[in-house]
């Protein structure tokens, strides 16, 4: 059971007095302190509607007991390591999590539009590294906790608290001083019988990407569930879920690379029916007040929002929702598809933490060399192997 320290008192998750307690430290500013491990973790309250929420500082979770809610697995085994200390730099005084983006968030109108996914290159010396357009959605997912699950929350997780997660988390992160959830925008869920309140919601934060007469043009990003690429003149229209009749158009290059840059994450989406196909994408508005986006890039996630990039990652991230077992999916950021990363954990399992590993096909002798080493770094892990290419998934072992 979880414990918290919050003005000099000391109270678990069920202790009738918590709930005002957290609304007294949201209301002070003060930050409560997990009580896993000694000396207690700083937190800090959101408020979601009239409720109030303690949530773990940004990539704080390793400092947390394994059984935690809040513990996140080692940085090593997923890619979010290498981007740390360079791409995402903490500040132990704010909590806040400084980004160094490799897109741009400003548009000039001499300037080509760049290829969609460009930023994804396989060789980046790590000093000069920068968080790609796809390493800032996978950021996102994982601060917002959208990267674990057990069966228990079947049924739980809808677009309403996924969108609140996700702009929860980007109060947390910094661009350029300013705190990302200033240029994000993630639709609120749509509802016919609020469609002005809701498109003059939306008005409002865009405001702030009006077109000006002088100087480049302002970005914002967004994060959002795809519905549906239509076949428009000279492109395509992005029409995004919960935005009715706001399409987002790519002039027709720009449509061509999407298609090769993401085909396994179009064709994974084609193939499944309950799975949801996710866009982050820069976007502006031109001189008519269209939007047009700007970098695009895409990711596939299960009928329960935990990400894949495989046919036999879905079967495995299936098999997890099954299990009580809370487990946490890994996430690639910035790494290649030739390096391996964990594509899921379970830090609860005992007698020890488990790490799960999905070997494709493909996979040559350096890969092989990556894995062993990757596995011996983590003598304190067990570790469970899929070669996709020798078969059918191996049972996992039980608890």
């Amino acid at each position: 059971m979880r414990r918290f320290e919050i003005a000099g008192a000391v109270l678990n998750e069920n202790d009738p007095a918590l709930p005002t307690a957290i609304a007294a430290a949201y209301r002070d500013r003060m930050r409560p302190l997990c009580l896993c491990r000694e000396p207690g973790i700083p937190m800090y309250v959101a408020a979601m509607g009239e409720q109030f929420v303690v949530k773990r500082m940004p990539l704080s979770g390793g400092q947390h007991d394994p059984a935690c809610d809040s513990y996140e697995p080692p940085l090593d085994l997923s890619g979010l390591g290498p981007l740390m200390g360079s791409a995402i730099r903490l500040d132990p005084a704010s909590g806040m999590a400084a980004l160094r983006l490799e897109f741009s968030l400003t548009r000039t109108g001499s300037r080509a539009a760049p290829t969609p996914g460009a930023s994804e290159s396989t060789s980046v010396k790590s000093e000069g590294r920068r968080l790609s357009l796809r390493g800032l959605l996978h950021l996102l997912w994982n601060e917002a906790g959208l990267t674990k699950w057990t069966s228990a929350w079947a049924g739980k997780r809808h677009w309403w608290n996924i969108r609140w997660h996700l702009i929860e988390a980007a109060k947390t992160m910094l661009v350029r001083g300013a705190p990302l959830s200033e240029i994000l925008l993630v639709p609120e869920p749509f509802r016919a019988e609020n469609k002005d309140a809701i498109e003059q919601r939306r008005a409002i934060a865009l405001s702030g990407v009006q077109p000006q007469k002088t100087g480049p043009r302002k970005l914002m990003v967004l994060v959002g569930e795809v519905k549906e690429f239509q076949a428009a003149r000279g492109g395509h229209r992005l029409v995004v879920k919960h935005w009715p009749g706001f399409p987002i158009l790519l002039d027709e290059r720009a449509w061509t690379r999407v298609q090769a840059r993401f085909e396994a994450e179009l064709a994974l989406w084609a193939a499944n029916d309950t799975s949801h196909l996710i866009t982050v994408a820069t976007f502006g508005l031109n001189a008519a007040g269209l939007a047009i986006i700007e970098e695009i890039a895409l990711m596939v996630v299960a009928e329960n929002w935990i990400p894949y990039e495989s046919a036999q990652e879905l079967r495995l991230v299936e098999t997890l929702a099954k299990l009580r077992e809370q487990s946490i999916k890994g996430l690639r950021y910035a790494s290649p598809a030739d390096q391996p990363i964990a594509a899921a954990l379970l830090m609860q399992h005992r007698p020890r933490p488990l790490a799960l590993f999905v070997v494709p096909a493909s996979a040559d002798d350096a890969y092989e060399a990556a894995l062993e080493e990757m596995i011996a770094s983590r003598p304190e892990m067990d570790s469970w192997i899929w070669h996709a290419g020798q078969g059918e998934m191996p049972a996992l072992p039980v608890r």
